[in-house]
């Protein structure tokens, strides 16, 4: 990158952390110019370990949310609504060779978090849009799913899903709440939810009008 500018040239998307430090993060296109990811969607996302500045992968397809867990560098392909992790063993920098995939789903994959064997996997349905376009998911896929699917990582089954039908057409990200049993659910007119993002003046004076 020669510039840090509001113009999505690469389009970092996801981040993993290593005992409480930046370690692994997804990118959409190794580009130098505005939205030049979109130019190759279907096959020019990375995956980069950021402490040694070393790109791990190339060739994926639009991937998201990393995560280590178990010992493994798990992602998320969301152009290909798949779940995938990292094998070490095969692993020549920049070769997709040594991307595992666990499972396709249908739907467009974000959001990714684990609890013993299982994976929780959010999914999207793909707009229709010259954006969500020429990706392989879109191919294979004549309906997408909005939902959150349960895959068992060590069988490769899925053993559960939650489908939303109406409203929700989009997840971004998925949380196990750990030790929590019976969550509050806030509605979309709660007075709370009007106090729940602060943005500092001075990043505001950052964005532009």
């Amino acid at each position: 990158m020669s510039a840090l500018a509001l113009e999505d040239r690469c389009h970092l998307n996801g981040l993993a952390l290593e005992y409480g430090q930046p370690k692994y993060v997804t990118m959409l296109g190794e580009t130098d110019k505005q939205g030049g990811w979109r130019e190759n969607k279907a096959n020019g996302g990375l995956l980069m370990d950021m402490q040694t500045n070393k790109i791990l992968v190339r060739g994926l397809s639009m991937p998201h949310s990393p995560r280590l867990y178990d010992g493994k560098l798990w992602f998320l392909e969301s152009g290909r609504g798949s779940l995938a992790w990292l094998n070490p063993e095969k692993l020549h920098y920049g070769d997709a060779r040594a991307v595992e995939t666990v499972v396709e789903l249908p739907g467009f994959t974000r959001g990714l978090d684990f609890c013993g064997p299982l994976a929780f996997i959010g999914l999207s349905q793909v707009r229709e849009s010259a954006t969500f376009s020429n990706i392989p998911i879109v191919e294979r896929l004549t309906e997408r799913i909005c939902g959150v699917w349960v895959v068992n990582i060590v069988t490769k089954e899925i053993v559960a899903f939650l489908r939303f039908e109406d409203a929700v057409q989009e997840i971004f990200a998925v949380q196990v709440l750990r030790g929590i049993r019976f969550p509050e659910l806030l509605d979309w007119n709660d007075e709370l939810v009007k106090s729940s993002y602060v943005l500092p003046d001075k990043d505001l004076a950052d964005v532009a009008r």
